[in-house]
């Protein structure tokens, strides 16, 4: 089964949330030829107090540009 994996900040629609999960996979069946049946999505959330971009959270990123 094709796996498509995304990391990202939390979706907290949900209608956004299966909105961007049928597009990925309308756009993997139609690149692939696969049939859509086949795809599996998993998406991982990471809240901003998880990631760190040059050896600093996204957490405190965001408090000193606001």
């Amino acid at each position: 089964m094709p796996t498509i994996v995304v990391e990202g900040p939390p979706i907290t629609d949900l209608d956004v949330k299966r909105n961007f999960v049928k597009s990925l996979t309308d756009a993997a069946e139609e690149a692939f030829g696969i049939p859509r049946q086949a795809y599996v999505v998993l998406l991982k959330e990471n809240r901003p107090e998880n990631v760190g971009v040059g050896g600093e959270l996204l957490v405190d990123r965001y408090k000193s540009s606001a």
